[in-house]
């Protein structure tokens, strides 16, 4: 028995990779390192930007990498642990972490900050043109 989903309507078509990538979120659990995200108006109070910010207090510009994969923004955090150091107490643990974001189509990193211990990630999407084309029509005897 096959399994039926949102996208599985005959008129849906070319959707399969959202259902790909809404499935892989389903399945993403790990909440570190925790984010915010904020809806910024531009300077012309139209043009809206998207700031993503994370909690990586204790993580240097070197531990940091931010890309763009396909439609996905990737940010991943590697620290070294210092193995001279002798620690009565270790509440603080060296983590790796890679937490991704889904982005729509057009979407574009603007930059990134890191500032007391947060990494600001600004994003924006240009106006798209609206386009309308004619397709013509053949006819074959």
């Amino acid at each position: 028995m096959s399994r039926m989903t949102p996208f599985s309507s005959p008129l849906l078509l070319g959707f399969d990779a959202m259902e790909k990538t809404l499935e892989r979120l389903a399945k993403s659990g790990d909440s570190y390192p925790p984010y915010n995200i904020e809806r910024l108006s531009g300077a012309d109070g139209k043009t809206e930007r998207l700031r993503i910010t994370l909690a990586v207090a204790g993580f240097a510009e070197s531990d940091l990498d931010v890309t763009t994969e396909e439609n996905q923004l990737v940010v991943r955090g590697r620290q070294n642990d210092e193995t001279e150091r002798e620690f009565l107490h270790r509440g603080i643990a060296a983590r790796q972490f890679q937490r991704c974001f889904v982005l729509a189509d057009g979407m574009r990193v603007i930059a990134a900050e890191l500032k007391n211990g947060l990494l600001s990630i600004d994003l924006d999407r240009p106006e798209s043109e609206r386009l309308v084309r004619k397709i013509n029509i053949s006819v074959k005897d």
